[in-house]
């Protein structure tokens, strides 16, 4: 339970008391007076437990006061009489020689033994070794004439001679997958040119100013209801009444009055959903040139029901205005990037793009979509690899040139899926399901529609 420090205000004659935060007005309220210890009077100051509802606070305990002490807690500082210095250093090489090792006394390190094999008398001499597993001569990778290396033994350093510790190096095969590279044939779906050229836009960050301010407007007992308000509507609202009066039948206490705090929320919800709108307005337009359009719109559309006033009516008008002239230069951008995309052969990039414009319902020049529909018929082909294919057949089912691709050639022998996801987007481009020979029909959906009567 909270704790809160009060300040007795006054007695009344039922015994009960009135109080107030202390060194404050709220909260206030009042409590009973056999909670008190003797003698109490008016402006003691006591710290006492209280639950919280949403109709106010209700003292139910009150705690002992602090302990006063009558002098300073001091914590005595022992001194060592100069037992250590009062700095010390240490000094840590990583591959230098330790001390031994200046004063002749160096241990033989590992794959270094000594002529009777346990580290005392004449020590063989090593020779150099390069970095690597399986060890080279220091020339070996500068260039020059390889020495030939004898073979060692299955170990941690050596391996038989035709793999990697000695004679002669084998051609390496490029691998299909891995951080060195990829074969022409790699299965990724995504290309590393097909990546997106633009990062995303920011998404709105609205600050809480307008929405502190209609709270702290609002009298001390209609706070609360404010927040849950703001968090979760008039559903969030009822269903925190329900909770709090599910735990006072279960104390045997009096029930919250759910319907005079639904009809005051319902009152007091427009006001905030104002003020809520003006944070997000206000963010939008600091960030009109570089804040996601669909924030904006959003932020739009929503003036309609939230701007209350001239003030925030005219920050509507400004925000859709400049939204417009956005969209307008978003537009212009977006058909010059698809042609540039497109000029440098990137015809994946080109597509997806073309999938997403700016401006809702605008439509491609058409020449640009005889330049985007001839570049994709072109990239399938019977050569083309089955992965590629379906890359190219994916972006091109949700481009707007879906429905006028006539694909170069076919493969001559489809995998199964390639043929899955053609029956998948047969709907969206049923020329080039034809001509695999399925027949366009919808994607079945995971719900059953219930029948009528049962």
């Amino acid at each position: 339970m909270p704790r809160i420090e009060i300040e007795l205000t006054s007695t009344r004659e039922d015994g009960s008391w009135t109080w107030r935060a202390a060194g404050a007005r709220e909260p206030r309220g009042s409590l009973d007076g056999t909670l008190l210890p003797e003698p109490a009077s008016v402006g003691d100051i006591l710290r006492v437990e209280v639950e919280q509802y949403l109709d106010g606070m209700t003292v139910t305990a009150v705690l002992p006061a602090r302990d006063e002490r009558s002098s300073p807690v001091l914590l005595e500082l022992l001194d060592r009489g100069g037992e250590e210095p009062e700095v010390t250093t240490r000094l840590i090489g990583g591959r230098r020689r330790r001390d031994s090792d200046r004063e002749g006394g160096r241990r033989p390190r590992r794959n270094e033994r000594s002529s009777d094999g346990r580290g005392g008398g004449e020590r063989t001499e090593r020779k150099p070794r390069g970095k690597g597993r399986g060890g080279s001569s220091p020339d070996s990778r500068g260039g020059g004439e390889r020495t030939e290396r004898k073979p060692r033994g299955k170990g941690r350093g050596g391996s038989s001679p035709d793999s990697r510790g000695g004679g002669e190096r084998t051609e390496r095969k490029p691998r299909g997958k891995g951080r060195g590279g990829s074969s022409p044939d790699s299965r990724g779906r995504r290309d590393r040119t097909d990546a997106p050229a633009r990062p995303r836009a920011p998404r709105l960050r609205p600050r809480r100013v307008h929405r502190k301010a209609a709270i702290e407007a609002l009298p001390a007992e209609q706070r609360l209801i404010g927040r849950i308000l703001l968090d979760g509507g008039i559903p969030g609202l009822r269903s925190e009444v329900n909770s709090q009066n599910e735990s006072a039948r279960d104390a045997a206490e009096p029930e919250i009055p759910a319907e005079i705090l639904l009809t005051l929320g319902e009152r007091l919800l427009p006001r905030l959903h104002a003020a809520e709108w003006l944070d997000r307005a206000d963010a939008a337009e600091a960030g009109l040139a570089e804040v996601d359009l669909r924030d904006l719109r959003s932020v739009v559309v929503a003036a309609e029901s939230a701007a209350r006033d001239e003030a925030a009516r005219a920050l509507a008008d400004q925000l859709r205005i400049g939204l417009a002239e956005r969209v307008e230069r978003e537009h212009e951008t977006w058909l010059a990037e698809v042609s540039q995309v497109l000029g440098e052969g990137r015809v994946v990039r080109a597509l997806r793009l073309s999938s997403h414009p700016p401006k809702a319902g605008a439509p491609m020049p058409r020449d640009l979509l005889d330049r985007l529909s001839g570049a994709a018929a072109a990239g399938m082909t019977a050569d083309t690899g089955q992965d590629r294919w379906g890359t190219m057949l994916d972006a091109v089912a949700n481009s707007p040139v879906h429905q006028r691709v006539v694909p170069a050639g076919l493969p001559a022998e489809p995998g199964e899926e390639l043929l899955t996801l053609v029956r998948r987007l047969s709907t969206r481009v049923p020329t080039i399901a034809a001509a695999f020979g399925v027949d366009p029909t919808p994607a079945r959906s995971g719900r059953r529609r219930k029948k009528i009567g049962s």
